[in-house]
């Protein structure tokens, strides 16, 4: 019998088609490339730059203000009005105006007694102090342990209230906003507002207050934020390299401008347990307000993830000032999971970005306001901060550089991806000094995390569906250092494996890896060096091993 070949057994099309799929591949690339694909990358590098110079001359010009403001500016007590709040002998604490102090909770188990403790905690006159913890707890163990701590205080002779609601309508918003309402706060002028793991020095209301005392025109006044568990792991640290550039410069440059700076959210969650809901929910936090403010610009909205932004630029638009005093520090916490810092992030982005579709034409409709305070808000505030600051990053370094060594007809100017990036990194860092040497790894996980903050973006803009999604965590207060004390002889703790892959992560890191591999092979700009350590980062993040491993 003749010998079988496997070319008798197979089509003579079918084999030139398996010899040559990879050149029609090719052949096909090469068609579409030309026409298609090197005009779009063109055009993707042109919005890049274009971004990367408007977040450019944005924190140049924050640069120069703080400069000036430090050298120069007056400290707020010198600019504004301010004397002591004193008692009189003859009228006794009449001076001192009537506050209410909002403490908003939801399960908060681990943290509850630190702020009612701090608030119970300030020097102010009892009876001209009303403390209102608003509990929204579902957990009913929960909501017993902070009714009895507040029974606790009010024994003292505090004058705190316990208030729950028979509904989460409007969730935290809702919470604060129903708070108001209450006839027992009906006289008070201000309100002063801290989360359940936010711990105000005993002076915070008697260096406050006075400056909305002494100056009707303002509406706010804002602390700084200090955080306790900054030095818990190499995430908390990169945390704090961009939230004090927040506080250091953002929010001092807003206030000795007499611009608008938003009032501060801290949407974080340090958590053992987390749910998910489909909500709206402030987060704000360690600021005092004047409560006719609040009112005359519409009270607490319910309409996106930053009511708490949404309230700061209404007042705004009516005309109220702000002022953020640096030395006025509050203790609070960062979420030290990677899994709740992905969500707040995710908060953080999409919110603004929803509120700014929202309030766009509101703000270029009103009439009271002046031209180059809309060009501020909208341009400066929203856009570059809000919006391009979160993109730009992810679409420059993270998908458009690696495409330009996939297709070299594209080319990136060497101002664009070195020179310009290097100075807003190097202002980015002047908020923490102590912190400096972790800049290299800082501007590597930043580049992660602009993916999740892009997506959220988008979803902002185009109100998808998880535009107004919240994740009520727990805060960790002290639990987890004593977990960590307790460890020695504990059994090994276990994990599901899906809780610590981040899938999209390991996809950017093969996508990187790829690029760098063929960079390294026929790239002429040594990429690769940069892409190879972006590729580790990513994959890091990606098997889960960055921020705190919690027990179960």
């Amino acid at each position: 019998m003749a010998e079988i070949s496997g070319k008798t057994l197979m089509p003579e099309t079918f084999q030139g088609t398996r010899l040559d799929i990879a050149g029609q591949i090719g052949l096909v690339w090469e068609l579409v490339k030309a026409p298609l694909i090197v005009p779009l990358l063109r055009v993707a590098v042109y919005i890049c730059l274009t971004m990367s110079l408007m977040l450019f001359v944005e924190r140049l010009y924050m640069g120069i203000v703080i400069i000036l403001v430090k050298l120069f500016w007056k400290k707020p007590d010198k600019r504004y009005r301010w004397e002591p709040l004193m008692e009189d002998e003859e009228s006794g604490n009449s001076n001192f105006p009537h506050v209410v102090i909002q403490i908003p909770m939801y399960n908060e188990k681990e943290v509850y007694k630190l702020s009612i403790g701090a608030a119970c905690g300030l020097s102010w006159p009892a009876d001209r102090l009303v403390i209102q913890v608003l509990d929204d707890s579902t957990d009913p163990a929960i909501k017993n342990l902070v009714e009895m701590e507040c029974l606790r205080w009010a024994a003292k002779g505090l004058n705190i209230r316990y208030q729950i609601r028979e509904n989460r309508v409007g969730y935290k918003a809702g919470a604060l906003r129903e708070g108001l309402k209450r006839s027992y706060v009906k006289h008070c002028e201000f309100v002063a507002i801290f989360d359940a793991d936010f711990q105000p020095e005993p002076d915070y209301l008697k260096r406050a207050i006075p400056f909305l005392v002494h100056n009707p025109d303002i509406a706010l006044v804002q602390g700084r934020w200090r955080f306790v568990n900054a030095d818990e792991c190499l995430m908390t640290r990169m945390q704090e390299m961009s939230l004090d550039y927040h506080f250091t410069v953002e929010q001092e440059v807003g206030s000795a401008t007499h611009a608008f700076f938003g009032f501060n959210e801290m949407r974080r969650s340090t958590c053992l347990s987390e749910k998910v809901f489909k909500k709206k929910e402030p987060k704000s936090t360690a600021g005092v307000w004047r409560i006719a403010a609040i009112n005359e610009a519409g009270g607490w909205k319910d309409r996106t993830t930053v009511e708490d932004m949404d309230l700061a630029v209404r007042a705004s638009l009516r005309g109220w000032k702000f002022v953020y005093l640096g030395d006025l520090q509050v203790k609070s916490e960062l979420p030290s999971t990677f899994k709740a810092f992905r969500f707040q992030q995710h908060r953080w982005s999409c919110g603004p970005a929803n509120l700014f579709r929202k309030m766009v034409m509101e703000i270029i409709r009103n009439k009271k306001v002046k031209f180059w305070k809309k060009v501020y808000v909208i341009y400066s505030f929203f856009l570059v901060r809000k919006i391009v600051a979160h993109m730009v990053t992810f679409c420059l370094y993270c998908v458009v550089l690696p495409l330009t060594i996939l297709i070299p007809e594209v080319e990136i100017p060497i101002w664009g991806i070195v020179y310009i990036p290097s100075i807003i990194t190097t202002l980015n860092a002047v908020g923490t000094p102590r912190s400096i040497h972790l800049l290299f790894y800082w501007i590597l996980f930043e580049n992660v995390m602009s993916f999740h903050r892009t997506k959220a973006t988008i979803i902002g803009l185009l109100e998808a569906g998880r535009a107004n999604e919240w994740v009520v965590t727990e805060k960790l207060g002290d639990a987890l250092k004593i977990k960590n004390n307790n460890k020695a002889g504990a059994k090994k703790f276990r994990f599901k494996i899906g809780d610590r892959i981040n899938t999209m992560e390991l996809g950017f890191a093969a996508f990187l890896f790829f690029c760098a591999c063929y960079d390294f092979l026929y790239g002429k700009y040594y990429f690769y060096v940069y892409l190879f350590l972006q590729t580790i980062t990513y994959f890091i993040v990606g098997i889960g091993y960055v921020g705190t491993i919690i027990p179960s």
